[in-house]
This record gives C-alpha cells, sequence and structure tokens, in this order.
C-alpha cells in the first residue's frame, strides 16, 4: 500500500495539522522537483493552535512515528505551532532512542533566520496562532540570532478558520484582518517587518497587505524553509542520498479521503491527489 515503507531510500515527510502546511508543500515541490514527498495532515484533530503543549507533542510525535515508519528518513515540521511546542522535544529526547538515524526539522528558525536582513528599524512583528505566540518560540529564536530585534506578537485566532472555511477573500474577512494588524501596530507603531507565522496566512495575504501600511515588509515562510531544506539536504549528502527522487507526492490524513480532497483544493488548486486515511496513535 506505502511503497516507500520497504525501500533503502524514501519520500520526504511533511506534517501539518491540517491544511497551511500545503502552503509549504508546495514549495518545497517547486524548489526541489526531483524528490518525492509524503505529507501528512492531522485533519481530524486539528487546529493544534489552542491546544496544550503536551497535547500538541503528544499528537506531533505520533505523526512524526507514522512517517518514520512509512520510510521517511527525514521529516518537516510544516506547522509552526508543532514547531514551537514539540520540535525541540522530539529532537533531544525522543529521536536518539526512536530514531537517531532519521531527522525532524521544523518552519521557526529558518524564518527567523531571515528577518535580520529585511527590518531597519529592528521592530519586528508577528502574526500567528494563540500557540505559537504563546509559546515565545520566535522571540526566542530571532534573539539568539540576532539579539537587537525587539518582537511583538498578536495571536490572531479567525484566520485559520476563515482560511479553512474558504472564507479568507470574502468581505466579512476584512473586519478580522484590520483587527489583529491594528493590535499589532498599536503594540509597537515601530514594526516595519511582520512574519506571517501560520502556514494559513498566504491565502490571505492579498487582504493583509491591503491593510498594512505600505512600508511594512511581510515575511511568508514557504520560500525561506524551502530554500533551507535545499541547504540542508547540500550540507549533509548522507541524509540527501536516503530521500527518494521519483518527483512523486503522496496524501495521508486522519480525516476522510474525501473530505481532504475538497479541503486541500483551496491550498493546492488541485482537486485529484492521491490521498489515503490513517490512523494514528
Amino acid at each position: 500500500m506505502y511503497p516507500f515503507a520497504f525501500q533503502k531510500t524514501g519520500p520526504i515527510g511533511v506534517f501539518d495539522s491540517g491544511y497551511g502546511g500545503l502552503t509549504i508543500l508546495k514549495k518545497f515541490r517547486e524548489l526541489l522537483p526531483q524528490y518525492d514527498f509524503l505529507y501528512l495532515g492531522d485533519n481530524a484533530r486539528t487546529p493544534y493552535g489552542t491546544r496544550s503543549f503536551e497535547i500538541v507533542y503528544e499528537f506531533t510525535l505520533e505523526a512524526v512515528k507514522k512517517l518514520f515508519e512509512l520510510g521517511c528518513p527525514l521529516v518537516i515540521l510544516a506547522c509552526n505551532t508543532a514547531s514551537a511546542k514539540a520540535l525541540r522535544s522530539i529532537q533531544q529526547h525522543d529521536l536518539p532512542h526512536l530514531a537517531p538515524d532519521k531527522r525532524v526539522l521544523g518552519v521557526i528558525r529558518p524564518t527567523a533566520e531571515c528577518v535580520g536582513a529585511v527590518t531597519r528599524t529592528r521592530h519586528v512583528g508577528l502574526l500567528a496562532t494563540a500557540g505559537t505566540v504563546n509559546s515565545q518560540s520566535y522571540p526566542l529564536e530571532i534573539k539568539k540570532l540576532f539579539p537587537d530585534i525587539e518582537v511583538t506578537g498578536v495571536a490572531c485566532p479567525m484566520w485559520v478558520p476563515l482560511v479553512e472555511n474558504n472564507e479568507y477573500a470574502s468581505e466579512g474577512a476584512d473586519y478580522f484582518v484590520r483587527k489583529y494588524i491594528g493590535e499589532l501596530l498599536g503594540k509597537d507603531p515601530q514594526t516595519d517587518t511582520v512574519i506571517l507565522g501560520c502556514t494559513h496566512y498566504p491565502l490571505l495575504k492579498e487582504k493583509i497587505r491591503r491593510f498594512m501600511p505600505p512600508h511594512i515588509r511581510l515575511v511568508e515562510q514557504g520560500e525561506p524553509v524551502a530554500e533551507s531544506l535545499k541547504d540542508y539536504l547540500r550540507r549533509h549528502p548522507e541524509m540527501n542520498a536516503r530521500c527518494s527522487r521519483g518527483g512523486g507526492c503522496e496524501f495521508l490524513t486522519t480525516e476522510s479521503a474525501e473530505k481532504f480532497r475538497e479541503s486541500a483544493s483551496v491550498f493546492l488548486h488541485d482537486t485529484e491527489v492521491d490521498v489515503r486515511s490513517v490512523v494514528l496513535g
């Protein structure tokens, strides 16, 4: 059923709690079209943004184990909440005994690395889920790299539902886009760079740009994360050799396959996706 599971090489695993990670996957496939990818969405248990650290860690570890089981030597957590609340624990405490020859990477550090060259005022805003904002992962990561940068975060609890219910282009979305941008700039008027710290938010970019002051630069995650993956594979030839290259892509979901196809079409503009349902845990 899963051809990669019994091969010496396997696809790069991409995990998200929902559908937003498809925006990251899309960039991976544009930049690295020769590689195989296996996407897993925990769509039955989304959203992760309001859940506790313990639950996010538990669910994320289950997903990582499933992708390892299906032959992925490398897994990318294409989810800010999972990267914020589970990545470090999995890397430090689970991988050494679970799969010492495999690797799990996240989306926060690659995004943090690029802001230093963008901001001039050294005041950076973060728009993300409550889980990502409350974790303080972005300020901590950015401070390690750029101690002079101040980071202000605002949670945007309505943005993911707007995207997943295909209402992101509606007039009703305008209020919530203006609301959270206003909160952010009210907290720090010197902000000149804003990180879109959730993989759903690129679909709201047109509205965000409309209501954001024109001098403020937006940092999306897709390209920095894809470039970071390309660089990682270049710097780790032993891992690169274990990633299969057939240009294929399969999709797994904890929801029904039909529901996944319907919702994924918002992100991929493609209803013909090879998707199967799986059970985690």
